[in-house]
């Protein structure tokens, strides 16, 4: 398998699909779903729907390309001992976390809500991350699954845009990997945020990574094979 060159802003980046990862970050009922946490937060959780499609095609393409793919889902455990109160607290939610709702407890590990939506299922040998913050590296074995696998590049896409996407991102820039965001790969509550996040992350030289869109970065892969 050859270097992908990946047509992104600031500029084009060449990768190794062999050392590259596919990291789709928290696309859970709880989030994309009418019920879950998301709502409760009075968000328009048909806004994330447009992420869904991009990441399928990002997935098959992974899939056929057998690289890394890895799973997160923002959670807590059912005591909520690994959920600050700090966080339970924050803003004023119709539901908190840990409360019962349409599709179980709010954002806990191992119900309803805490699965990642139908049409993204992780197939087997596929790594799913729980985390209980909004950053993937944070409190979890993801470093450790990556060094592993000797990857070196991060394809990251999923919800929201601004929040834990954003927040993986900076965590791996930090770690030394490269990031490529597939802009229509992510979605927010917020169109603008949305969009500004996207901004952050290409501006003054890449500062935080790239940014480009499943169809590129799909045929720079499919050209690779």
């Amino acid at each position: 398998m050859s270097t992908a060159l990946i047509d992104a802003e600031p500029g084009p980046i060449a990768i190794d699909p062999a050392h590259t990862a596919l990291v789709v970050i928290d696309m859970q009922r709880d989030f994309l779903e009418p019920g879950g946490f998301g709502e409760t937060l009075g968000n328009d959780v048909s806004r994330l729907q447009s992420a869904v499609a991009p990441i399928q095609r990002l997935l098959a393409g992974a899939r056929q390309l057998d690289m890394l793919v890895i799973h997160t889902r923002e959670g807590h455990r059912p005591d909520l001992s690994d959920a600050p109160p700090a966080k339970i607290a924050r803003g004023a939610p119709s539901l908190r976390i840990g409360d019962k709702g349409p599709m179980g407890r709010i954002l806990v590990r191992g119900e309803a809500g805490h699965a990642i939506i139908p049409a993204l299922q992780p197939i087997p040998g596929e790594v799913v991350i729980d985390k209980p913050g909004k950053g993937a590296f944070y409190a979890t074995d993801l470093q450790l699954v990556l060094s592993t696998r000797a990857i070196d590049t991060l394809i990251v896409c999923g919800v929201t845009t601004e929040v834990c996407v954003h927040t993986t991102v900076r965590e791996g820039n930090d770690r030394g990997y490269r990031c490529v965001l597939p802009a229509d790969g992510c979605a927010s509550y917020f169109p603008e945020f949305h969009e500004i996040a996207l901004r952050m992350i290409s501006a003054q030289g890449g500062i935080f990574g790239w940014v480009s869109d499943s169809q590129r970065i799909l045929a720079a892969l499919m050209s690779s094979s």
